[in-house]
């Protein structure tokens, strides 16, 4: 599976460094240690009862070297998608192995349809290949054998990696077949994104209903193993989906956003202005208009707390410095009215605090933008009314 950009620096503490495989830095995530687990746990059984003459506990080592060899498939999954990326000079910060198997993550890149569908069905591709290598090696084996069986099983998990993955809809790597029709007939990626998203939860439900509708109508009930597997696999793909529906929904709305609409408007007054002064502009400004203290520079430095200011006793009004009834904002926060879009994300994601004074081409503050307003913006929801 392909993700998008994350944060490398969490990469330690997710799991265990592998190293770099093509350049690229390969992380074993705790969690596969669950799936490893399981394996072992539930294979272990098995192959006694296929391979009877093994004692002890030589049928759980055999389970071991299952999920060990499906880690390799995984992993050579995922490389093939990181190196077809680096074909076209894509970053790629780290692969992840995971208990869902593992995850590409890439940066920023500027992707066509056609590039984009590469990338995402190199892995199965590179499974199916993984299978064809086996099964050319399984006639040389003999039947029977911890390497015969080793390499059956191999053979059948790439076919099922591969088949699994190509299936039409996110996260899996055959959603971007759905994202590429879609992608191409309208020009829009993200519209292609929701389209496969979809496809990806109709999938989910699929599956859920092949495995309990035909044993219902035989009167039948499915077994607990294959019922937890189920559930697993189906909220995996059901989360994943709709998580690609989510994102895509949030970049559709980044062209419409700015900060200039997203703003209250405000206005400056310099540091060590009266109290009561600074209540005559706000008489003046009406309702809904901020007070922004700006520093000799001309910087703003914080927002005049419209409580606190009228809070001040009128015979003390004269001689209080409004900075006294304000709130200091973040060093640098404050933000260009220009700014939209992906630029304004950017600007925000380097600044601290939640509240930017808003400024023009003159460097005059015309706008307060709250971060609440900016993520309600982004996802749809409508901003909380508490203020600071």
């Amino acid at each position: 599976m392909t993700q998008g950009p994350d944060a490398p620096k969490k990469e330690r503490s997710e799991g265990i460094s592998l190293g770099r495989i093509g350049g690229v830095p390969v992380t074993l995530a705790w969690s596969w240690f669950v799936i490893a687990a399981a394996i072992v746990f539930l294979f272990g059984p098995r192959v006694a009862s296929v391979l009877p003459q093994l004692g002890g506990i030589a049928p759980y080592a055999v389970a071991l070297g299952y999920a060990l060899l499906l880690l390799l498939s995984v992993l050579v999954h995922e490389l093939a998608h990181a190196l077809t990326a680096q074909a076209w000079k894509w970053p790629t910060p780290r692969i992840v192995l995971t208990l869902w198997g593992g995850h590409t993550q890439f940066g920023d890149v500027r992707a066509t349809p056609g590039k984009s569908l590469l990338v995402a069905l190199a892995g199965p591709a590179a499974n199916f290949v993984l299978a064809l290598c086996g099964r050319i090696v399984l006639p040389f084996l003999e039947p029977g054998t911890v390497a015969w069986l080793l390499t059956d099983i191999f053979v059948w998990a790439n076919i099922l990696v591969a088949v699994f993955n190509v299936l039409p809809g996110l996260p899996l790597d055959g959603g971007r077949i759905v994202e590429t029709i879609v992608w191409k007939v309208t020009g829009v990626q993200e519209k292609g994104t929701v389209a496969a998203g979809w496809a990806g939860r109709i999938i989910a439900v699929a599956l859920v209903a092949a495995v309990f509708i035909p044993p219902y109508l035989q009167g039948r009930t499915p077994g607990l193993s294959l019922v937890l597997v189920t559930a697993l696999v189906s909220g995996f793909l059901w989360m994943g989906a709709s998580a690609a529906i989510t994102n895509a929904r949030m970049r559709l709305r980044l062209p419409a956003i700015s900060a200039a609409a997203l703003m209250e408007p405000a206005r400056q007054v310099p540091t060590g202005m009266s109290v009561l002064e600074a209540r005559r502009i706000a008489a003046e400004a009406g309702t809904g208009t901020a007070l922004v203290v700006t520093a000799a520079t001309g910087r703003p430095e914080a927002v005049v707390d419209s409580g606190a200011l009228f809070a001040v006793p009128a015979e003390y009004a004269a001689g209080t410095p409004v900075d006294a009834a304000a709130r200091a904002l973040a060093p640098g926060a404050y933000i260009p009215n220009a700014a939209t879009g992906q630029e304004l994300i950017q600007y925000l994601s380097k600044l601290s605090g939640s509240e930017y004074a808003v400024i023009d081409k003159e460097g005059t503050v015309v706008g307060l933008l709250r971060q609440a307003t900016v993520v309600a913006a982004i996802t749809g929801r409508r901003p909380k009314t508490v203020r600071p």
